[in-house]
């Protein structure tokens, strides 16, 4: 299988973003007689902790059935050829990497599944994990990886044409530590989005070069989910992409700043969204409060965990997720305590100054989530947080 490795700002430059994403079974072209093409690319969000987090691909499979099984009819495979084992994390800041394609029946497809292989004795592990200056070790697969890690989605392919779609593997909060066992597990975190344009669904930038660490997160966001994230690069440069058309916060999470949020900021197939440049680029401020600590527990270990905040009149955006321990569900944040701050959005800005909210200094909402229920609590993080707990039935 030919595989093809692309980055945003160039090709964009060029106008031959994710032209061309090839190889796999079923052939090219663009579908005759009721057919069309699928063609998948994978890309990834930051990694906390991580310095690789390994992944072997053994096939893709694609149904127009959400509820489909895996002996049920109607599914079209994409095989990789030898399997093809991904470190995600050099997936980042606007890199995809094409996977392959198939021709399919036209119509819309809302169930895609990706085939691991399973560990064995084999070097290198087919999947793995290497902690931040620690060995590589195994990374466990869920119980049910022979049929694959299932993905929603909502696709449609047209007769007699090829249509793009990009998997995010959001590393960063698939992989789950298990205490101090030394096992790290994969608790998956993909979305499926389709590609529209050969030009736009991307948002460029730079941030304070002071800043550019691995650490500092970018994100877009509406209505506090975060649709995709990156970290910049060593310049400062942080390309978010792909991105569904639409409006977004875009929040900036740096330690030793404080929370930074660009509003109304405008996603597009025509063009790609530059928010700052080299040389007007997004300074959050210096945090002058430190931080805080809050910690918990959550039951089930499964749930997810993450820190909310809520500007006066709006809006309101995600500044931190919790990694939860797999054995014992603890779960910690070290949240900033100067207030967050925020500025519109500007096409082609001459300076980008922010405004500080005063009113949500150190305030937060923790939300856990787990089988579709949510449970929030509210906290001042200026003053002591009592250790929390959220338990799900």
């Amino acid at each position: 299988m030919k595989l093809q490795r692309m980055v945003l700002s160039a090709c964009a430059a060029l106008g031959l973003l994710l032209a061309g994403c090839g190889g796999g079974s079923g052939g090219g072209g663009g579908g005759i007689g009721g057919t069309g093409v699928m063609r998948v690319s994978l890309t990834d969000a930051p990694a906390c902790g991580y310095d690789e987090v390994n992944v072997t691909i053994d096939r893709i499979r694609v149904n127009q059935s959400a509820d489909a099984g895996d002996n049920d009819a109607g599914w079209t495979e994409i095989v990789m050829n030898p399997a093809k084992r991904v470190d995600l994390l050099t997936l980042q800041n606007g890199i995809v990497e094409a996977l392959g394609e198939t021709p399919l029946p036209a119509g819309k497809y809302t169930q895609l599944r990706l085939v691991l292989v399973d560990n064995s004795q084999a070097q290198p592990l087919a999947n793995s994990v290497i902690p931040t200056g620690e060995a590589e070790t195994e990374l466990h697969t869920p119980s049910g990886q022979q049929s694959g890690l299932k993905v929603n989605m909502d696709v449609d392919v047209a007769e007699g044409q090829a249509v793009d779609v990009v998997l995010d593997f959001d590393a960063c909060r698939s992989v789950v530590k298990a205490g101090n066992s030394g096992r790290y597990n994969l608790k998956p975190v993909i979305t499926a989005t389709p590609m529209l344009t050969t030009a736009g669904q991307g948002v460029v930038g730079y941030l304070d070069p002071a800043i550019a660490l691995p650490s500092t997160l970018v994100s877009v966001q509406q209505g506090g989910v975060v649709v995709k994230a990156t970290a910049p690069d060593l310049a400062g440069k942080f390309v978010l992409y792909p991105v569904p058309a639409g409006n977004y916060e875009l929040v900036v999470s740096a330690e030793g700043r404080a929370t930074a949020v660009m509003t109304g900021v405008p996603v597009d197939t025509v063009a790609v969204t530059n928010v700052s440049t080299a040389v007007v680029p997004i300074v959050p401020s210096v945090a002058a409060f430190g931080t805080a600590s809050v910690a918990g527990t959550v039951t089930p270990a499964t749930a997810t965990v993450r820190a909310l905040q809520s500007f006066n009149g709006g809006p309101t955006v995600e500044v931190q997720y919790a990694a939860v321990d797999a054995l014992s569900g603890a779960f910690s944040f070290t949240l900033p305590l100067d207030p967050p701050e925020s500025t519109v959005y500007v096409a082609a800005p001459t300076s980008i100054s922010f405004s500080a909210d005063l009113t949500a200094t150190g305030l937060y909402t923790i939300e856990a989530a787990s089988g579709g229920v949510v449970k929030t609590q509210a906290i001042d993080a200026k003053l002591p947080v009592p250790p929390m707990s959220f338990t799900f039935p």
